[in-house]
């Protein structure tokens, strides 16, 4: 996350470089940056004549490159956005290299290459390294997210108490773009002096009260097969709201907090925990073996590679998650 911030700094810095290569598989820090230098670089008086965006399925580097060249008619830079630039091919990459090692010092290119980290071995790579600024666009980690989602709420000035957030963030997961939607809906319902509730987000969000990932994670901790049992089955019948990939990284999370728990001790900042529930945490932890804790994040694994045919069974969601449950009520 700091990486993010102090190139955003740099930005809003007038500190610019002549080519950005951005890139990874969290594209809502690609976006963000993109953005923050559109609105820094580009002006709606000039954006007309100092201003192209291009997609890497129908653009060349020659195309790039001529832009590039250009002087910028009204503003001080020509600004250059290739968005989807992950479809441009290894032979056009090289070429913009060459580009690359000279650049045009009144233009700015803005290369966004999703899905991925650019490869270091290329010579685009190491050429940006030199003269321009590269951005790899990495997930959080489960422990980033809650201090991610403070900081997201100071800058909306937005107030939300921790079983709020926590239940947030549990039930959207690392979904960056979707935590950030959700946090810009609660800013339009919800004045500045609003401490916005646990209640709140079941209503607004739509989340279900008693229903959710959150709840799942207690069930499982206080080692409830039935009530577990349930929220499962409300969360597998809704399961475009639900897929099996966030109630099963929720599952493994939990376990990994408690492992940690065992493990380094009661360092909720360390661990990604919120103060708030640490007490809670603690006597989960208490219920649980070392060896079942690892043993739980194990079967985790196995079901979610099932869930994504590696490890084929031929179940559906419903049966992976349903069989992951008796299995870790049974360890």
């Amino acid at each position: 996350m700091q990486p993010f911030l102090n190139f955003l700094a740099k930005i809003n810095k007038k500190e610019y470089s002549s080519f950005y290569l951005l890139s990874g598989s969290e594209s809502f820090f690609i976006d963000r940056i993109c953005d923050s230098l559109i609105e820094n670089l580009v002006n709606e008086n000039s954006k007309d004549f100092d201003f192209s965006q291009l997609y890497g399925k129908e653009t060349t580097a020659s195309e790039i490159i001529e832009i590039a060249k250009r002087y910028p008619m009204l503003s001080k830079y020509n600004v250059i956005i290739i968005k989807e630039a992950q479809f441009i091919n290894n032979k056009e990459l090289d070429i913009l290299a060459i580009y690359a090692s000279k650049p045009m010092l009144q233009s700015i290119i803005i290369f966004c290459y999703r899905g991925k980290s650019f490869d270091k071995r290329k010579k685009l790579y190491k050429e940006v390294a030199k003269y321009g600024e590269i951005f790899d666009a990495k997930p959080l980690f489960d422990n980033q997210l809650n201090p991610w989602v403070k900081s997201q709420m100071i800058n909306k000035k937005l107030k939300m108490t921790p079983d709020a957030v926590e239940l947030l963030i549990s039930n959207i997961g690392s979904d960056l773009n979707r935590i950030d939607s959700e946090l810009v809906k609660l800013n339009l319902i919800f004045s500045e002096d609003k401490l916005i509730s646990k209640d709140d987000i079941e209503k607004h969000v739509g989340i279900s009260k008693k229903f959710n990932i959150f709840e799942l994670q207690k069930a499982l901790g206080l080692r409830n097969f039935s009530h577990a049992f349930k929220i499962l089955q409300y969360l597998n019948t809704n399961s475009k709201e639900n897929p099996i990939v966030l109630i099963l990284s929720g599952i493994h999370s939990y376990f990994q907090k408690l492992l940690l728990i065992k493990s380094i001790g009661s360092n909720y900042e360390r661990i990604g925990i919120n103060p708030y529930f640490i007490k809670e945490y603690e006597n989960a932890a208490k219920l649980f073996t070392m060896k079942q804790l690892v043993n739980a994040m194990e079967q985790v694994l196995i079901a979610d590679l099932e869930s994504k045919g590696i490890k084929s069974t031929g179940k559906s969601s419903q049966e992976i998650t349903e069989g992951l449950l008796l299995k870790l009520f049974a360890i």
